[in-house]
């Protein structure tokens, strides 16, 4: 089990090198609205992510030089990150919500040292899901002002140790500050500031991928964030959130690689068969085996009910006139595919779902009339309720493994709010092949060991 060896807040650097940009000093009241692109998310549950380092290193090692490196970079990297050091300010009535970051508002931190066997975590193979949860971070509960505002914070760490093994940084944020992109930017920046600290080194880095907070850089002619506004007010959106993380206790996690050569055969599969089709992505190809796999594993089912497939895609540069690579925030539209299962278990289910999901990125993605006009925007959430939908976390494009703290590369990267959803998967790059996949699953153990048997036996 784990330890909790101290819980203190992490306040933004005010050096004088850390304040040299406008959006960097936290003396100053930092204040953005929310777009169009993050308020569908105030209806989401937190993102929760760890990331597992093979760090051995004593307990005295530990508290003495690793801790407080760790508190000083974070510090000096949130001093450029403010949104995740503020709240998400939900007004009672009118209003439009925003992000607020005002002088003394902080990032809550805990400490902590594990017993359990880091390498048993930080593997592929099934593991127990509640082991991971006392690794995770809470959020601090959400809290009513005298306004009746609400407000709920922005991001909470967690860094545990595992003595003589390793390191876990434990993140846990609500989705409508940051989507996987800034998520992802924040970790590489925090681990280029761990390595030099407060540096020219860190701030020359640091420039390449500035985060950019302004809003105004998102053009809303059509009025979209009205209409995400009025779409998120018409739903009974919670007002408290849970302040403890809540999980299923009989659930399995576990990771499935797939190498390059693998991912080659599909395609050739496809352009074998499929040959009008032309050119197909390797997430195409993916996507697509996985979604047929995770159906043909559930056993029973009605032929006519139709099966979704749904994922993020990042539209910084897609827009009109596009958005700069590091924008902070959301930027992202939906893109789903549907077929009925019937036709997905059958022995082409593989083709059809590679097609179905090509057209939907055809569609949403690549139309004439730009993204948001044809983008299943504002996503209603519980439209899918109960229906049979694949969903991804994560994305091969922002590769958390290229963060370095100092430490090596992460030894293992690991979605955890995955076990409060039916059938998510998680998908990134590999980290120990070239060219090759991470896909992670949580499912009950017979649904995992289903999987297992298909997704081997069909490759």
């Amino acid at each position: 089990m784990a330890t909790k060896l101290q819980n203190c807040k992490i306040y933004p650097s005010s050096s004088s090198s850390s304040s040299s940009s406008s959006s960097s000093s936290s003396n100053q009241e930092f204040y953005t609205p929310l777009t169009h692109f993050d308020i569908p998310f105030l209806q989401s549950d937190p993102t929760k992510r760890l990331i597992f380092f093979e760090f051995p290193c004593s307990d005295l090692h530990f508290h003495e030089h690793i801790l407080p490196s760790l508190k000083n970079s974070l510090s000096l990297t949130l001093a450029h990150f403010l949104p995740l050091a503020g709240n998400v300010v939900l007004p009672s009535n009118s209003g439009s919500p925003v992000i607020r970051y005002v002088s003394g508002d902080s990032v809550s931190l805990t400490a902590a040292q594990s017993d359990q066997d880091f390498h048993y975590l930080a593997s592929h193979h099934q593991r127990l899901a509640n082991h991971f949860y006392e690794l995770i971070p809470e959020l601090p509960p959400a809290a009513r002002r005298p306004d009746s505002s609400v407000v709920f914070p922005a991001a909470a760490i967690q860094i545990t140790q595992f003595a003589g093994q390793g390191i876990c940084i434990g993140i846990t944020n609500h989705h409508a500050v940051a989507d996987e992109s800034s998520t992802v930017n924040f970790v590489k920046s925090w681990g280029c500031a761990n390595r030099f600290g407060d540096t020219e080194a860190f701030h020359q880095t640091l420039a390449t991928h500035f985060p950019l907070f302004d809003r105004t850089l998102v053009e809303d002619p059509k009025r979209l964030d009205s209409i995400a506004l009025e779409f998120i007010r018409n739903r009974n959106l919670p007002i408290e959130q849970p302040s403890s993380v809540e999980f299923s206790t009989n659930r399995i996690r576990s990771t499935f690689l797939l190498t390059k050569n693998q991912v080659q055969n599909l395609k050739n599969h496809v352009y074998t068969q499929m040959p009008e089709l032309g050119d197909v992505s390797s997430f195409t190809v993916i996507a697509a085996y996985v979604w047929i796999c995770m159906l043909k594993a559930e056993g029973s089912f009605d032929e006519d009910e139709i099966a979704y497939f749904g994922f993020a895609a990042d539209c910084r540069g897609r827009l009109d006139p596009p958005l700069p690579e590091f924008y902070f925030g959301n930027c992202l539209v939906f893109v789903i595919a549907e077929s009925r299962r019937g036709l997905l278990k059958k022995k082409d289910g593989f083709l059809i779902a590679v097609e179905s999901i090509r057209e939907a990125i055809r569609r949403n993605l690549y139309s004439d009339g730009g993204i948001l006009e044809t983008a299943d925007w504002p996503l209603d959430f519980k439209r899918f309720s109960g229906k049979c939908v694949v969903s991804v976390a994560g994305s091969p494009r922002f590769d958390v493994y290229e963060a370095d703290f100092g430490w090596g590369k992460a030894r293992k990267q690991e979605f955890m709010h995955l076990d409060g959803e039916e059938r998510s998967i998680s998908l990134g790059k590999s980290r120990d092949f070239e060219g090759g996949f991470e896909i992670g699953l949580s499912r009950n153990k017979a649904e995992m060991d289903a999987f297992e048997l298909v997704f081997r036996e069909g490759l």
